[in-house]
């Protein structure tokens, strides 16, 4: 039986989920985003182009094409209640309602519902809507603090006093935002990501990944959506115990029983981005979808049937059973526009050479006549696979580095040496 399934946004993340939908042939993909991806369009049986928070349009689409289930990709949609309008028209959803979603969307409401609960893994934090207020303990603090927006930043937002900012950015920075602000501790450590598939009360994990958010090698530069990530064949990571593991798993379920006692279960993609303290994992926040690029390493090896996994969500019978990953090395590395993220050029034509045995995910790319052309933002990622990381980082940086254009990426991530360097910082924090 044909099972229609519609993914909404059109960026390297949904193509990485429309590509693995794509590999059950007796799934029909459509397609709702905002400019057209090239590698997601030539997935999908019909595509949408409007805004992704246009929810009448997306509801008229997903209707007239009967739509079975919708998968929701970006954070924008999420928050505006895309899921809400959906499920009332009797279209079941892998994402959470609006509700739910404040996991993400709203910074004070996660660190009140991880207090109120109890969940272990929270900073010491302060919420602010008045900025004077917020700068005066700033400056009484004594200490580095985290300066989150309440909002949603797309990964660009928080500022780190000793890293981004001193105590005077940090207060201008705060009014600059003009309150809705939350204060919290800095957590210093190795940072790491765990996805989970949720069927509002079942929670199956995904590989860990780690992130690399700096623009440039070394770890410098601006904070950018993610410039690459890599995972390991074990589906672990050197400096996090499997101690630590458990625990960000039981963090986890807690905040996912939590938001079913409250009335507001989950459903779909839960993301913790956890910093590996000294004292044990601490929450820097949740996402309410996949990570973008972690999306592409885990996707890259899953070896079971996304469409089953989407309908065992759906119908709230998720159980491990239905969840594989091959015991592979992944490593992603995004190309970008020169002088990305604060100035980056776009309309610039851009050609991959030869990816070998890497695999290709477009994201912010426009396609003209055959020919690719950068946008704003990130342009298209790379992931090689491997039976280890140097084998998995040498295939992805072999495609990267085909790549023609006024673009660059991070040579460096993926490498043995970042990884050894990750280790020793963990090493000298414990």
């Amino acid at each position: 039986m044909v099972m229609k399934l519609l993914v909404v946004g059109g960026g390297g993340r949904e193509h990485a989920i429309t590509r693995a939908l794509s590999c059950n042939s007796d799934v029909k993909l459509f397609s709702v985003m905002a400019r057209e991806n090239p590698g997601i369009a030539r997935l999908a049986e019909r595509v949408f182009l409007t805004d992704e928070t246009d929810l009448p349009g997306i509801v008229r689409f997903a209707m007239a094409n009967g739509i079975d289930v919708a998968v929701i990709g970006p954070e924008a949609p999420l928050e505006a209640g895309v899921v809400d309008h959906l499920e009332a028209a009797g279209i079941p959803c892998v994402g959470p309602t609006r509700a739910a979603a404040r996991i993400e969307t709203d910074k004070a409401f996660c660190r009140r519902l991880m207090e109120r609960h109890g969940i272990a893994g929270c900073p010491e934090y302060r919420v602010f809507q008045d900025p004077e207020e917020a700068g005066r303990f700033i400056e009484a603090y004594g200490g580095d603090l985290a300066v989150k927006p309440i909002g949603l930043t797309g990964g660009k937002g928080v500022r780190i006093m000793g890293e981004h900012v001193d105590v005077a950015g940090a207060v201008g920075y705060v009014r600059e935002i003009g309150g809705d602000v939350v204060l919290e501790e800095r957590l210093i450590g190795e940072e790491f990501t765990l996805q989970a598939f949720v069927d509002g009360k079942h929670l199956v994990p995904m590989p860990l990944v780690q992130d690399h958010k700096r623009a440039y090698e070394g770890d410098v530069g601006p904070n950018t959506g993610g410039m690459g990530s890599y995972s390991l064949s074990d589906h672990m990571l050197p400096f996090v115990t499997r101690r630590d593991y458990e625990e960000a798993l039981r963090i986890m379920e807690d905040t996912v029983a939590a938001m079913r006692d409250e009335g507001t279960p989950y459903r779909g993609i839960l993301y913790g981005q956890f910093m590996n303290t000294r004292d044990g994992p601490k929450v820097i926040e949740f996402n309410a979808r996949f990570g973008d690029p972690e999306a592409m390493n885990v996707l890259s090896i899953l070896e079971s049937d996304l469409a089953g996994i989407v309908r065992h969500i759906v119908e709230g019978d998720l159980s491990p059973a239905h969840v594989r990953f091959a015991h592979k090395a992944t490593v992603c590395k995004y190309i970008v526009p020169e002088g990305y993220p604060d100035a980056p050029m776009a309309g610039e034509p851009l050609a991959p050479g030869d990816c070998g045995d890497a695999l290709l995910y477009y994201a912010n790319v426009e396609e003209r006549d055959g020919v690719l052309y950068t946008r704003m933002s990130r342009t298209l990622a790379f992931v090689g696979r491997g039976e280890t990381l140097e084998e998995a980082e040498a295939i992805a940086e072999r495609a990267a580095s085909s790549v023609t254009g006024r673009v660059f990426h991070r040579r460096d991530i993926g490498t043995q040496e970042v990884l050894e360097r990750r280790c020793r910082h963990m090493k000298e924090v414990s």
